[in-house]
């Protein structure tokens, strides 16, 4: 009755929580306090490598905490692959004894088993020869039991409670990405949470450079708590990295231990385990995320398959803003020179203004007309007129700054606008234009091509958009009535609302 009285407390001890660290502390205390042994270990499972890990112990001058013991080795390894208790009375004369403990003579390990599956071994060793009597030995036994089941409720709760805030996770992730349109938000928006809501300490965004057949890969965003050991314009060099291989052959593709990959290409100082997931939207491979962890075998085949359905999501939501973005560039870019057209200019003169009132730096334009094109095209055709008109948008790109920006804004004409330029700056720039185009010899076209350029500044010559370009068109009709391939800059005196 004693025995019955003993077994009904420790199981409704053990059964009474479902925090998987509460009941092993559970079990370590009644062996503790019940049983009265000297020193217990709670051994669990890693089904991946079949290898048991001391969870949790007691006891004290354990010399090998970090053990991991296979099935079938040892005493704790034979009681897990048998499925049954194992006693040793005297470990020196077990050959299977692994030397845990140093003063150890007898040893008990009892496996945790539910429905025939081990979830790890309780481990009970003493100082005392053939410490374990038979009626001890059998009470462990069924007390083994509960522990078992206590710990496989624990562990079902505990990955029910994974599960769910994964798949809130998730969601948080799939609402995030629906409300971000613009492509560099959203990769530096996907880098961000992941880390936040996932076992994950740094993101990383690699997409393809350009066309489907080009094999760029460039780092596009990251996030976290790594040290980065890359560049900001980071490209992945050629070869057969972890990375790469992701990209190329489309298969996810983990490394729980980089220090033993030949394959890894440091991107971090702390990263232990690496996981690459190529994203892939309609059967295009757009690129990959790469996520990164300071702890080895972070990456489980649980994990796995979770985080492969976030960076689905995410391949959808890059894909929708790629196509997002490439459809307000081709509304705004000129399908003859590939710079900006009329739209595209409208857009970023409204733009530049409102940083010039923000800085006070100003802006200025200018309005350029390639001279006699008319005449041109009717001499040489159309097709060479294009290929004129394709070689001076090259020349003017080649020529400005990197903020700088050129528009076709109708026909021959051009628009350049400078931005935190001022008059006598935005002149000079002007003059070397027109002195590189009368110089540039453009094929199939036996005589030179000269250009006339308008040059105006906001606030100097206009306070707005509309006065602006009426400055800079003023000023380009001058340049073209006093003999054209010339710079004229606007005269303030023609405007409203300046001072004259």
């Amino acid at each position: 009755m004693q025995k019955v009285a003993i077994l009904y407390d420790v199981s409704q001890a053990v059964l009474s929580t479902f925090d998987l660290d509460e009941v092993l502390s559970q079990i370590l205390m009644i062996a503790k306090d019940y049983f009265r042994v000297e020193n217990c270990a709670i051994l669990l499972l890693d089904h991946a490598d079949q290898k048991l890990k001391v969870r949790k112990e007691f006891g004290g001058n354990r010399i090998a905490l970090d053990i991991a013991i296979p099935v079938g080795k040892g005493i704790i390894g034979t009681a897990a692959k048998r499925k049954l208790p194992v006693y040793a009375p005297d470990v020196s004369k077990d050959s299977r004894y692994i030397k845990t403990f140093t003063e150890t003579r007898s040893e008990l390990a009892i496996p945790l088993v539910v429905r025939d599956e081990v979830y790890g071994v309780l481990d009970f060793q003493s100082v005392h020869l053939d410490y374990f009597d038979k009626d001890t030995i059998d009470l462990l036994t069924l007390f083994s039991t509960q522990a078992s089941i206590a710990l496989a409720n624990a562990r079902l709760y505990s990955k029910e409670q994974r599960q769910r805030a994964q798949l809130e996770a998730i969601n948080a992730i799939a609402d995030q990405i629906s409300k971000t349109n613009e492509l560099d938000d959203l990769l530096q928006k996907i880098c961000s949470l992941i880390p936040e809501k996932f076992s994950v300490e740094h993101a990383v965004l690699i997409l393809r450079g350009g066309e489907p057949d080009e094999q760029r890969l460039v780092m596009r965003a990251h996030a976290g708590r790594l040290t980065p050991i890359f560049s900001s314009q980071y490209e992945l060099p050629p070869g057969d990295g972890l990375c790469r291989t992701a990209f190329h052959r489309g298969e996810v593709v983990v490394e729980n231990e980089v220090r033993n990959s030949e394959r890894y290409l440091p991107g971090f100082k702390e990263t232990r385990s690496e996981l690459c997931l190529p994203l892939i939207a309609f059967q295009e491979t757009l690129g990959v995320l790469v996520l990164d962890s300071s702890r080895p075998d972070n990456f489980q085949e649980e994990d796995i398959r979770v985080l492969q359905s976030v960076a689905d999501i995410c391949a959808i939501g890059i894909r929708n803003a790629m196509q997002l973005h490439q459809a307000k560039t081709m509304a705004s870019t000129d399908g003859l020179t590939g710079i900006y057209n009329r739209r595209g200019f409208e857009t970023r003169i409204i733009e530049e203004i409102a940083g010039a009132e923000r800085n006070g730096l100003g802006v200025a334009l200018l309005m350029i007309d390639i001279d006699q094109f008319k005449r041109l095209n009717d001499e040489f055709g159309h097709l060479l007129g294009d290929e004129v008109l394709r070689q001076v948008a090259k020349v003017f790109a080649h020529q400005i700054r990197k903020n700088d920006v050129v528009c076709r804004y109708g026909g021959e004409e051009f628009a350049i606008m400078l931005p935190e330029t001022t008059t006598e700056r935005a002149m000079a720039v002007a003059e070397k234009l027109r002195r590189v185009v009368a110089d540039y010899q453009f094929p199939g076209v036996p005589r030179p091509v000269t250009i006339s350029v308008g040059v105006a500044d906001c606030p100097t010559h206009a306070a707005s958009r509309d006065d602006l370009v009426r400055a800079a068109d003023e000023a380009l009709y001058v340049a073209k009535q006093n003999g054209r391939n010339r710079v004229e800059t606007a005269q303030q005196s023609v405007f409203k609302g300046v001072a004259r």
